[in-house]
């Protein structure tokens, strides 16, 4: 059985193999590999180009050694714009930003990722000149991933329906389709009137993953893994989406229809990608 992890997130100097070792074990086949930020990086070089290429350095090592499925998702982390503008100032940062969207859409359109991501604003308040600087971001952002016919992956603030119209919009303008909109970190908002029709890439606990399954089955499943040393299992183990996976399917809540869909189709909807080859 397919089993696919829709964001995760490896360090060097975290757990990395062995993470990944472990969501193997238990069924795990194919997940998404995020980006990790690395500002400081950022911040020395005034470019993510190393960052982007230190990531699929680390992908292609876990697919020689591990055989498992590994797909790439780079871009600009929101966040990254306080300590790029705080060190060099508004101009620079944005500059640096909208850089960093042109070099992660290239990489897709060379067919080494499958999306821009995780693009957004920051996950908590800001003054209203960030917040404003952090969504004219996501619009260019959009805008690339459209001429490279890829979606974009969302970091936000925490998700809403009303807030999941706004993103819709705003692809709207940028000429993105709301399914080429993944929203990373979501609840379970999973009809048409709850997420106005963006993929939600639901954090997958227990409680999340039962709630979107009795509204359907367009969503992802994700751990949103940070592999950090100091955070031993933050945000949820590896070995989370498969584990649940299965015991849902034994107790009878998951058909294996329905898994399918969520583990195959719906990524292959969303990223053009075939698990199955």
């Amino acid at each position: 059985m397919i089993c696919f992890d829709n964001h995760l997130h490896l360090r060097r100097d975290g757990r990395f193999l062995e993470a990944i070792k472990e969501f193997q074990v238990v069924g795990g086949t194919h997940f998404v590999l995020c980006q990790y930020p690395m500002p400081n990086i950022v911040l020395k070089e005034k470019s993510y180009q190393s960052c982007y290429q230190e990531t699929l350095k680390m992908a292609e090592e876990i697919r020689t050694s591990l055989k498992i499925g590994v797909f790439v998702v780079v871009g600009p982390y929101p966040v990254d714009l306080l300590t790029l503008q705080e060190t060099l100032g508004r101009d620079s940062a944005l500059s640096i930003m909208r850089k960093g969207m042109e070099e992660a859409a290239r990489l897709c359109k060379d067919h080494h990722c499958i999306a821009i991501g995780e693009i957004g604003r920051p996950h908590f308040p800001v003054d209203p000149q960030i917040l404003k600087d952090s969504n004219d971001l996501l619009m260019y952002g959009m805008a690339q991933a459209k001429d490279a016919d890829v979606p974009v992956v969302l970091h936000t603030e925490s998700t809403s329906p009303t807030q999941c119209r706004e993103l819709v919009e705003m692809g709207r303008k940028a000429g993105l389709p709301p399914d080429r909109i993944v929203k990373h970190f979501a609840p379970p908002l999973i009809t048409p009137e709850e997420n106005f029709g963006l993929m939600p890439s639901v954090l997958s606990t227990r409680r999340n993953i039962t709630e979107a399954l009795r509204k359907g089955t367009r969503f992802l499943m994700e751990t949103d893994y940070i592999d950090d040393m100091n955070r031993p299992g933050a945000v949820l183990a590896t070995r989370s989406v498969p584990k649940l996976t299965k015991n849902l399917l034994q107790e009878n809540l998951l058909s294996e229809k329905q898994a399918y869909t969520i583990h195959v189709e719906n990524p292959r909807s969303t990223y053009h990608i075939d698990l199955e080859n």
